[in-house]
């Protein structure tokens, strides 16, 4: 049975009097869920210089989040995952233009996690990211959607290039600024005492990957790992809002597919 420890913080950070980043998950109610739903986290960044981010990265997690609960037994996450942070991008464009007067620019960064049985789940538009932790290192398993990284992609800049770019933190994608949205999606199989970070870019702009891999990968108390974070990435700026989500892989479940039906394997 897949087992997980998890915590999750927010903090406006030292600088802005308001928190734009927004949280959240949901948890099965019972065993039988467990394999047929899974868990869901979801964090979102309200777009800086954009009214009303809070407002965006609230309706956009709590619209994945329900649409999680309500999700048929047993769907595929690849497919679900993308399909909820499209339907958290309707929701967040659709909140903005009935916004009073005028409507609104709102918008915000979204990166999902989803786990059932030995698989992780991970979907993302913009610069929130996820990272795998395990064996004492910390990866990115998500790219950020910058116009740099972009490109990058395309070989038109190089990697130090890219980081220097005055467009290194100007996304080229996010809910909430056009009806339709490219979700990038990935499937990362999950291991006994592996770690998942999911983070906004005010702890992953002021932590390496090292520090992240230091504090959170150690095997102490997740709530004490967050605040440790947060409290790092305050000391070295603090000029964002900084919101992190922890979740360690107790135990897993490992299983195949046959004729769109799990079974269970041998894990002699």
């Amino acid at each position: 049975m897949l087992e997980i420890d998890f915590a999750q913080l927010s903090d406006a950070g030292s600088v802005r009097d308001h928190n734009e980043d927004f949280i959240g998950y949901t948890a099965p109610k019972d065993d039988e869920q467990t394999r047929t739903h899974g868990w869901l986290f979801a964090l979102a960044d309200g777009v800086g210089g954009h009214d009303r981010g809070e407002v965006a990265s609230r309706v956009a997690v709590e619209c994945m989040l329900d649409g999680f609960r309500k999700s048929a037994r047993n769907e595929s996450l690849n497919a679900l995952l993308p399909r909820l942070v499209q339907s958290a991008n309707g929701k967040v464009f659709e909140t903005a233009m009935m916004a009073a007067p005028g409507g609104s620019n709102m918008a915000t960064t979204m990166v999902a996690c989803a786990l059932r049985y030995d698989v992780a789940v991970v979907s993302h538009a913009g610069d929130s990211r996820c990272y795998l932790l395990r064996q004492g290192y910390a990866a990115a398993i998500t790219r950020d959607h910058t116009f740099s990284n972009e490109q990058l992609k395309m070989g038109v800049v190089t990697a130090a290039e890219a980081g220097r770019s005055r467009a290194s933190h100007v996304l080229s994608r996010a809910l909430g600024t056009n009806m339709f949205l490219s979700v990038d999606t990935s499937e990362n199989q999950i291991f006994p005492d592996d770690v998942l970070l999911l983070c906004s870019d005010g702890l992953h702009n002021s932590l390496a990957s090292e520090d992240i891999a230091r504090i959170a990968g150690r095997g102490a108390p997740l709530d004490s790992a967050a605040q440790e974070l947060i409290n790092l990435a305050k000391q070295r700026d603090g000029s964002d809002n900084i919101s992190v989500q922890l979740i360690r892989v107790r135990s897993v479940e490992r299983v195949g597919m046959y004729r769109g039906r799990h079974y269970k394997l041998d894990q002699t």
